[in-house]
Parts: structure tokens; sequence; C-alpha cells
């Protein structure tokens, strides 16, 4: 089993400000945080590495990334990260669906293929909304893999990394890897895990 890489509060904040000043300003929260999923989904499969590298657990509605849904919602984070996250984004009703930007997003903390796979996403599931863009979670083998047991009544089930190298029988050509490829990035992210994993003993 894979755990998560290191969860950036700076890149949850950025991309879901991002998001939200891509269309009028302000996004559903579920909608950005399926989108953020499918980015960092993509950029696993293609370069090793998630975006945010969120902790993610699947839930009926879909992987929901934990820091994510708490920066978006201003809390159950550290201080640092909430004073760096109001900055940039407010929820502007009770229940917190909607997100507003309140500042320029702040790039610098994200790569040229960070960018790169916010942006195909974002163009690629832009038009769904956030029910739409679940049921096309609910097509891949990571979430699948989980099915069962969320069915049976468990309310959430932590994902893995190594999951999300599986392929998908749903056909979705932004996520299209070859074999050879998606293998040869799959053990450069197992490489950079045991790398991580000895610095932080």
């Amino acid at each position: 089993m894979i755990n998560t890489p290191i969860t950036s509060y700076k890149k949850a904040t950025q991309a879901l400000n991002l998001l939200a000043r891509k269309k009028d300003g302000k996004i559903n929260k579920m909608k950005a945080m399926k989108l953020i999923f499918l980015a960092d989904r993509l950029h696993l499969r293609k370069y090793g590495r998630p975006i945010v590298g969120d902790i993610y657990w699947a839930m009926k509605l879909g992987p929901v990334g934990s820091l994510t849904k708490n920066v978006a919602e201003l809390s159950s984070i550290s201080e640092e990260a909430l004073m760096y996250a109001r900055k940039y984004i407010k929820p502007i009703d009770g229940k917190k669906r909607t997100l507003v930007s309140i500042k320029q997003e702040d790039l610098s903390v994200f790569s040229k293929t960070d960018i790169e796979c916010i942006e195909a996403v974002y163009d690629k599931f832009s038009d769904k909304d956030q029910f739409e863009l679940a049921d096309i979670t609910h097509e891949f083998s990571e979430w699948i893999k989980h099915k069962k047991e969320i069915d049976g009544g468990k309310k959430r089930v932590k994902m893995n990394y190594d999951d999300f190298f599986i392929d998908t029988q749903k056909g979705y050509n932004l996520f299209f890897q070859s074999k050879l490829d998606l293998e040869t990035v799959k053990e450069y992210f197992l490489e950079q895990k045991e790398v991580s994993d000895f610095f932080t003993k």
C-alpha cells in the first residue's frame, strides 16, 4: 500500500481559487473538489505525483480530498493554513456550498505540469455540474474498489494512490497512458515514496 504524499494547503487553496476565478469568480465547492481530484489523478498518471497530494476518501458521491474540503470550508486546518486560505477564498452561504475568490490566484505554488493538468481537466469537464462529476468519478477503478463497503453503509473508506494507476473500463482519453508509460510512471512514484519514507523516519 502506498501512503499519500505530503499535502499542500497552499496548492489546495490556489487550485480552489483558480477554479473559482475561471467563471464569474465563484464555484460550487463540490464541483471544485471533483475537478481537483481529476487534476490530481491526471498528474499522477502522467508525471508520477499528484498536484495537491491530498488524502482521498471514497464516499457516496465519489472521492473527497480531506484537506481540500477543510480548506474550502475554512475549518479544521492549522492557523497558518487558515490565515493563508482566508486571503484568497471565502464560502458565501450558510452550508458553505459556494466558494468565492477574493484575490488574484498565486500560480507560483504550481509547476508548469500542475497548471497543464488543471487546465486540461477544466477544459474537459467544466461543463459538468458537481453531480455529473461525481458520477464520472464512480467509473474509476480506485473508487469502484470500495463501492461494496460504501453501499454496505460505510461513510468513507481511505483510498490509496497505487489504485489510481489501474485503468478503468470507461474510456476517457484524457487519462489514457500506454501500459509501458503507466508502469514507468508508477515505478517512479514508488521510488519517490521510498525516498520520502526514508527521510521522514
